[in-house]
């Protein structure tokens, strides 16, 4: 199998943290239940994924990160608290349906007004368009790099603009967080939501948001919460006010693990790699008849996605005859980013996503070039 759906979720993960979960997963108790060796025990990981994920992202303190399941769940919080009752939102057409569906929710539900700033046919976000719907905004949500294209966004630059409005700025890390050097300071966000399973080289079910000094985001659920046990609602001090019920001490461990690697190898040598892994694979595929890589213009940089499309021919039938014949994992279809799609001119057929890691190979880059072009000379040849 030659891997390239890491921008789903990384396939390989660094031993330690395989390690770490089958260690927790014998272990264990509740964290912060209890005070017995189990439960402390979970506490202890939990904790230490707090502390260094803030380290990677620049936290002010462990305490600003609140853990959830993922970026998706992570962003429904942070949309849900901080954008108010008929309020206004911004966001791109880059954004991923996780941004999307929630803000079209408080549209539908809250009668808040939801204001999209379109991307341009190369990818690159249209800046004046964007400048012009600030005004009046509460909250920007916004993606640091496109799940599609791989597009990276001056982010620094439009949290700028987003503050100069009076708006707070959300940051969708999901496919940076790991991928890139990230500080919630550097870029000027408020809350930075990330997941674990992407370039955090954790396993699924872990993500959240870390959150600046002096933003307030309430409580979306309520529930069980090992302190205040006597208060009708929840504690609203972080991170327990967003963490409600028991977090997955199991897969922290492993975060905690994936994280320890990054800071180990360097997220700075783990993003050169990435660079040149996606221009080599970006210029191998250019040179197929048909083939046209979709972006690579957003402004900043690409971060290990390439996505395709190929005259007249179906992602699905692409992608299907990549895994039968050659065994290669790519993803296909409209990868949850229906205006980007747009903006693209894609919606039709789609697009082919190949999404690389820290531990792709040279071998498996060349291979997966050689594979498109007989994929996509034999699908040709059908038409």
């Amino acid at each position: 199998m030659i891997y390239f759906d890491n921008a789903a979720t990384t396939r390989v993960k660094p031993p330690e943290v395989v390690e770490a979960v089958c260690a927790a997963l014998g272990s264990f108790g509740g964290s912060g239940r209890g005070v017995h060796e189990a439960s402390l025990d979970a506490g202890r990981a939990v904790y230490d994924a707090r502390a260094a994920l803030a380290r990677l992202l620049g936290a002010p303190s462990a305490a600003r990160v609140s853990f959830a399941l993922n970026a998706t769940a992570a962003l429904n919080v942070a949309i849900a608290g901080l954008l108010p009752d008929g309020g206004c939102a911004v966001t791109t057409a880059a954004s991923h349906n996780s941004v999307l569906r929630p803000l079209f929710k408080a549209r539908d539900e809250r009668g808040c007004e939801v204001r999209i700033a379109s991307v341009m046919p190369d990818a690159a976000l249209d800046f004046a368009s964007y400048a012009r719907l600030l005004n009046g905004a509460d909250v920007v949500v916004a993606t640091h790099a496109s799940n599609l294209t791989g597009d990276v966004y001056d982010v620094a630059r439009m949290a700028r603009l987003a503050h100069e409005a009076g708006a707070l700025f959300v940051l969708d890390a999901a496919q940076t967080a790991g991928a890139l050097p990230l500080s919630l300071a550097a870029t000027g966000a408020d809350v930075v939501c990330f997941t674990g399973h992407k370039s955090l080289y954790g396993p699924q079910g872990t993500g959240g948001l870390c959150v600046a000094e002096g933003v307030d985001i309430p409580p979306l659920l309520e529930g069980g919460s090992g302190t205040h046990s006597f208060d009708e609602r929840h504690p609203r001090f972080m991170p327990e006010s967003l963490e409600a019920g028991t977090l997955n001490a199991h897969g922290l461990a492993g975060l905690a693990a994936g994280v320890a690697y990054l800071e180990r190898v360097g997220v700075g040598a783990v993003a050169d790699r990435l660079r040149q892994i996606t221009e080599r694979f970006e210029a191998g595929v250019q040179d197929i008849p048909g083939v046209r890589v979709l972006g690579g213009h957003g402004g900043i940089a690409r971060c290990g996605i390439v996505a395709v499309e190929a005259d007249g021919l179906d992602s699905a039938a692409i992608a299907d005859l990549l895994s039968v014949e050659y065994g290669v994992c790519t993803r296909a279809g409209a990868h949850c980013a229906p205006l980007m799609h747009r903006a693209l001119g894609t919606q039709e057929r789609g697009a082919v996503r190949f999404s690389f890691s820290h531990f792709t190979t040279n071998e498996e880059v060349e291979a997966g070039i050689d594979a498109l072009d007989q994929v996509v000379r034999e699908l040709s040849e059908q038409v």
